[in-house]
This record gives structure tokens, C-alpha cells and sequence, in this order.
């Protein structure tokens, strides 16, 4: 099956699961997922004592299923379409760092940890700020949008070389 990228589709399918979300009669709650790291940490540490875990209780328990929801739609909608692959060390990987999977999985994990320690230094996460911020029109959204999206341009060419 193949399927087509339509923009318009999945910009009003956003829009609207935004809408819903945070209308304050349904969920009231923004698109987000890094305080739900906290919360897990909170949870299997016992850490409810704290004032820190007490502040994210709500936040994070609303993106834990926010993100376990987003888990399975990905991977339902992936076996759907019959595109669903596991791979340890994808064909750019193998091209410019090797085939190494120990190699992979340490980058990722340090690229992974680095973005959730940025994630809870800025107070949120890309999909919260960008996502929920961006359709509110926020303009600290919009400029953590451009940057993000610089960063990311710029942290791929030094990564993996000017040529991609």
C-alpha cells in the first residue's frame, strides 16, 4: 500500500487533536511527553515526597499516556501499511559511522539523554512547545521552533559531514 504525504491532512488532523486536548471541557491538557520522564523516575524512586514530583504529577501522568497512546498509534498505523521494520542500525548510520549496533545504541542513548536533559532545563519538549505553541501563536514557540529546527539542521551536517 502506498500512501501519499498530505500535509493539509495531517496539519488538520494536529489541529484538531490540539483543539480537543486542550479544551478545558475535555482533557485540558497541552501536547507534551518530557514530564512524563520525571514522573516514571518519581514513581519507580519513590520519590512522591517531593515537591518536584507533586509540581509534574498531573503533566506527567497525562503525557504517559500521551506518549503510550502515540506508541501504539505509530506502530498500528506502521503494521497497517505494512512498513513496520526493525532496525538497530538504519542505511545512513551504516553509511557514514559503521555498522557497529553497540556503537548505535551508545549514540543514541547519549543523543536520547541530551535531549531529555534539554527537554526539562527549557521547561518542556520540542512537541510541547512547538505543537502546542506554535498553533496558540506563541511567539516564544515560534522562535524555539526556528531555532530548533537551525540546531538540528546544524547538528546533522557536523554529525554526518556537509554532503547529505
Amino acid at each position: 500500500m502506498v500512501i501519499k504525504s498530505r500535509p493539509y491532512i495531517i496539519g488538520s488532523a494536529l489541529g484538531l487533536i490540539n483543539a480537543v486536548v486542550t479544551t478545558r471541557y475535555l482533557a485540558n491538557h497541552p501536547i507534551g511527553a518530557s514530564t512524563s520522564y520525571p514522573y516514571v523516575a518519581g514513581l519507580i524512586f519513590k520519590l512522591q515526597q517531593y515537591d518536584y514530583f507533586a509540581a509534574v504529577k498531573k503533566a506527567g501522568s497525562w503525557e504517559l499516556v500521551f506518549l503510550v497512546g502515540t506508541f501504539i498509534g505509530a506502530i498500528s498505523a506502521a503494521l497497517v501499511v505494512g512498513r513496520f521494520r526493525l532496525k538497530c542500525v538504519p542505511e545512513l548510520w551504516k553509511e557514514k559511522k559503521g555498522s557497529s549496533p553497540v556503537r548505535r545504541l551508545l549514540w543514541a542513548f547519549a543523543g536520547g539523554f541530551t535531549l531529555i536533559l534539554g527537554a526539562r532545563l527549557a521547561g518542556g519538549c520540542t512537541s510541547g512547545h512547538i505543537l502546542s505553541g506554535g498553533m496558540q501563536l506563541a511567539v516564544s514557540s515560534l522562535v524555539f521552533a526556528l531555532f530548533a529546527i537551525g540546531s538540528a539542521v546544524l547538528s546533522a551536517r557536523l554529525f554526518y559531514g556537509a554532503n547529505r
